[in-house]
Parts: C-alpha cells; sequence; structure tokens
C-alpha cells in the first residue's frame, strides 16, 4: 500500500465507471464529474459495474499512477449512485485500506473518539 501524507484526500466515485478507461480517460471523469483537478494530488477511486475491479488514479510531481485491482472471487462493498447523494464520497486512508480489504465501510459504525483537526 501507499504510505500517503495527510494532506493527501481520497475521493471514491460513486456508481459504476467503465474500467477500459485509463489514465486519460479517469483524468476526465475526475475533472468533469466530481469536479475536482485530477493533478491536484489526491486519489480518485473508480470502480466497474461487477464490483470486481477498482482503479486508483494518483498525480505524484511527475506524472501520474494507475493502480489497478481485480479480485479473482467476490465483490467490492460500493456504495451506489442515486439521483439524491453527491457523485462523491470522501474517505480516509484507512477507510481505503479497509474497502480494498473486503470490508463495508458505509455498513460499519466508527467508534467516537478524539480526532486533531487541522
Amino acid at each position: 500500500m501507499l504510505s500517503l501524507p495527510t494532506s493527501v484526500r481520497i475521493y471514491l466515485a460513486r456508481g459504476e465507471t467503465d474500467m477500459r478507461k485509463s489514465i486519460d480517460g479517469l483524468a476526465a471523469i475526475t475533472k468533469s464529474v466530481l469536479s475536482h483537478d485530477p493533478l491536484s494530488g489526491h486519489l480518485f477511486v473508480f470502480c466497474n459495474r461487477r464490483r470486481d475491479r477498482i482503479k486508483i488514479l494518483y498525480w505524484e510531481n511527475t506524472g501520474f499512477w494507475l493502480l489497478h485491482k481485480r479480485l479473482e472471487k467476490g465483490t467490492f462493498a460500493w456504495p451506489l449512485a442515486s439521483d439524491d447523494t453527491s457523485k462523491q464520497i470522501e474517505m480516509s486512508a484507512s477507510d481505503l485500506a479497509a474497502l480494498l480489504g473486503g470490508l463495508d465501510v458505509q455498513g460499519a459504525n466508527r467508534r467516537r473518539w478524539y480526532s486533531r483537526s487541522g
């Protein structure tokens, strides 16, 4: 797993994305659908219709990283898109690790504890 600075945000694109898209296609979705700059240095996470593949787009100073994970069995617990919700979800690095590890982060209850913001 990448070690990311705390300044990096992670945006999960709700619903399905055509996994035939590569860097340029996912960057265009990031800009037009998610309304974010793909060169911002944040992570943008996409999933296919069957929910067995994930792609993560990340800009690092000199170029893009494109990470692709395909499950041999099972599916990711991916939030579906609906008309009354936003097209994206912002999540923490620990939530992304849990999602990639097979947990349903939306159905999980987060314990209340101290978190220093800022």
